[in-house]
C-alpha cells in the first residue's frame, strides 16, 4: 500500500509518502504561506520512490485542530488530489500526531489557538500505538482541562506561548518539549491501519477537525481577555 500525507496545521509544513511500511519525507517551517512548497514536494517523493500519482492508493492529511488556513491548505491539497485520482481520504487528529511524533510515554499535547487560546488533548504513546486520555480542547491557558496521569511530558508550541500558565495548571508534569510539531510521516503512521481497517472516506466527507468554529473575536472579547495575540 502506498500513502501520500499532508500536514500544514502548524508553522512546520510537511509531506510524506508512505510504502509498505516504510516513509520519507519533506518539511520545512514556514512561517506563513508555504503552499507552493506542497505539489513540489509530492513530485520529488514520489522520485524518490520511483512511483507515480497514479500508483498512489490514499492520501491522509492533518485534519486538526490547529490554524484555520493551515487545516484547509491540507485538506484541500489533499481533497484535489483525490477528487483527480479517485482516491479515498483520512483525516487525522493533528494533536494525536504531534503526540505520535514525540515519543513513547503520557504525553500533554498543546498548540497554541490564537485568541489567547490553546488546543489540548492528552494520550499515552507505545511505539506506534497511540491511546486518548483526554479528547481535545479549545480554552484559555489558564483554564484548559489538564491530564490525569501524574508526570508525563508537555509537548507542542503551546508550551513556547503559554508555559508558565500551562505549568501552573499541571505543575508535575516531568518536562515540556515545546520545539515538537506534528509531522506527515506521524499522520501516516497512524492512517496507514485505518487504510488496511477499511476506514477511508471520500473525498467529499473527509474534513477538517476545528475543535474551535469561531475564528474571530470582538474588541471586547479581546480586552477581555488580556488583549488579541
Amino acid at each position: 500500500m502506498r500513502l501520500l500525507a499532508f500536514e500544514t496545521a502548524t508553522r512546520r509544513l510537511s509531506v510524506a509518502l508512505w510504502q509498505d511500511g516504510e516513509s520519507i519525507e519533506r518539511a520545512e517551517e514556514v512561517p506563513s504561506g508555504g503552499s507552493e512548497r506542497l505539489l513540489p514536494w509530492v513530485h520529488e517523493l514520489l522520485a524518490e520512490a520511483g512511483l507515480t500519482l497514479a500508483q498512489v492508493d490514499g492520501i491522509a492529511f492533518g485534519g486538526g485542530p490547529g490554524g484555520f488556513t493551515g487545516l484547509r491548505l491540507a485538506c484541500g491539497v489533499a481533497q484535489g488530489l483525490a477528487w483527480g485520482l479517485d482516491l479515498p481520504m483520512m483525516p487525522v487528529s493533528t494533536l494525536e500526531a504531534l503526540a505520535l511524533a514525540s515519543g513513547d510515554g503520557d504525553v500533554w499535547a498543546c498548540l497554541d489557538a490564537r485568541m489567547n487560546e490553546v488546543y489540548g488533548a492528552a494520550y499515552a504513546v507505545t511505539g506506534e500505538t497511540v491511546t486518548q486520555i483526554m479528547a481535545p480542547v479549545c480554552a484559555p491557558p489558564a483554564a484548559v482541562p489538564v491530564p490525569t496521569f501524574v508526570g508525563g511530558w508537555g509537548v507542542g508550541e503551546g508550551f513556547a506561548a503559554y508555559g508558565s500558565l500551562l505549568l501552573a495548571r499541571k505543575p508535575d508534569l516531568a518536562g515540556v518539549r515545546a520545539d515538537v510539531f506534528p509531522t506527515a510521516v506521524a499522520v501516516l503512521q497512524l492512517a496507514a491501519p485505518a487504510f488496511l481497517r477499511g476506514e477511508a472516506l471520500p473525498a467529499e466527507r473527509a474534513m477538517p477537525i476545528y475543535v474551535r468554529d469561531k475564528v474571530a473575536l470582538t474588541t471586547a472579547e479581546r480586552m477581555a481577555r488580556g488583549g488579541a495575540r
